[in-house]
């Protein structure tokens, strides 16, 4: 069995202390991803308060004041979160599904109104072009019979 060995780090607040068999699982615990023994900022310690209160309880970070000879506190552990979304959240996107259906339903009969009057309007266009040119040869056809005078 490894041997278990004392680290502690701190924040410049607070002073992190854990048991553990190497400095992987002490990063681990105190749930850094950083290697801050590297950086000097964490390192193994043999304090005699400290190995014997971290040592009790292997694995579970525990801190105090930084600086400060006070006795070690257990962190509380993080809170957990709901394997899945509340049923309040269930029904605010099913909410908000509904009522994006509804405004792209909406917007696609909208659309589909704006064709049919396009489509109105383009037969329409087409019936005014039509007669336009109709009347537009009528008229030419008079102008140039007024242009050459009197039939004689």
């Amino acid at each position: 069995m490894a041997r278990l060995k004392v680290f502690i780090t701190s924040d410049g607040l607070t002073d992190y202390v854990v048991a553990a068999t190497s400095k992987a699982k002490a990063l681990a615990a105190w749930g850094v991803r950083q290697d801050v023994f590297k950086e000097g900022q964490a390192r193994e310690t043999d304090e005699p308060a400290l190995v014997k209160a971290a040592s009790a309880k292997p694995g579970e970070v525990l801190r105090r004041p930084s600086g400060t000879r006070d006795a070690l506190a257990r962190i509380k552990p993080a809170r957990a979160t709901p394997a899945g979304p509340s049923k309040a959240q269930l029904k605010r996107v099913a909410d908000l599904e509904a009522q994006l259906s509804a405004l792209d339903a909406a917007h696609d009969a909208a659309a589909a109104e704006i064709d049919r009057r396009r489509a109105t309007l383009d037969s329409e266009e087409e019936t005014l072009h039509a007669r336009h040119e109709v009347a537009r040869a009528k008229l030419d056809a008079r102008l140039s019979a007024a242009r050459r005078g009197p039939a004689s």
